[in-house]
């Protein structure tokens, strides 16, 4: 069974590395320069894992190393949703829109959305 980890695509950080790690070989006897040209040209164009390992079937350690993959989405947090907590200040707007329609007229009832807001987030900050 083939390893899909060889599947995995490597970037300018892996190939440069791997460049590195030829130059030691060819610096430890290990190749010529017509290897080391040949297969740093290859390093070049590597996509992937298994293309670049390639390279070094035949060399012992050093060989070039990979970092984990990381994942694109990281699984949400393990804490419990608390929804109805993202939605007070919203609520508070449009309270306040309807209070000022439906009675005081005055402009200032808005101030009371950043006031809230403020006050909000310092009770929450506490209880975390």
């Amino acid at each position: 069974m083939s390893d899909p980890s060889r599947d995995i695509r490597i970037g300018d950080t892996e190939r440069h590395q791997a460049l590195q790690v030829l130059g030691e070989h060819m610096s430890a006897g290990r190749i010529d320069l017509e290897e080391y040209g040949a297969r740093s040209a290859k390093i070049t164009t590597a996509k992937t894992r298994g293309e670049l390992m390639a390279l070094f079937y035949d060399l012992p350690d050093p060989r070039p190393q990979f970092a984990a993959p990381m994942a694109m989405f990281p699984e949400a947090s393990k804490a419990p949703a608390r929804t109805w907590e993202g939605m007070v200040i919203p609520a508070v707007g449009v309270i306040v829109v309807i209070v000022f329609f439906v009675a005081l007229r005055n402009p200032l009832i808005f101030l009371a959305i950043p006031a809230v807001a403020l006050l909000w987030g310092q009770w929450n900050g506490r209880r975390r």
